[in-house]
């Protein structure tokens, strides 16, 4: 089994930062894409950012310039660097990995969500 444990959340003020991490840890052979999605009440989680094994990167268009994803392959962990935070930008963030595990298919597995807050 592989489990992704999310930190890093909390609440700042407008214009300021925060960095989330998402660890993977468990029977794992290889990851594939590493992302983060967020999501607020009463509307569907949404792409925020993604990255490939080999750092290739893809952004929403909302935070663009302002956020930076990275990952560290020997630690299975991916960060997601936020600046210039913006009130709109509150939400529960989920990291997401591409994991291929104990059988012969790649899966997608989910953190359990870091709350991120920003104060207006």
């Amino acid at each position: 089994q592989v489990q992704l444990v999310e930190s890093g959340g909390g609440l700042v003020q407008a214009g300021g930062s925060l960095r989330v991490s998402c660890a993977a840890s468990g029977r794992i052979l290889s990851i594939n894409g590493m992302g983060w999605y967020r999501q607020t009440p009463g509307k569907q989680r949404e792409l925020v950012a993604v990255i490939t094994s080999g750092g290739s990167t893809n952004y929403a268009d909302s935070v663009k310039g302002r956020f930076t994803i990275s990952r560290d392959n020997a630690k299975n962990t991916v960060y997601l660097q936020m600046n210039s935070l913006k009130p709109e930008d509150t939400a529960v963030y989920y990291c997401n990995a591409n994991v291929l595990g104990g059988g012969i298919w790649y899966q997608d597995y989910w953190g359990q969500g870091t709350q991120v807050t920003v104060s207006s």
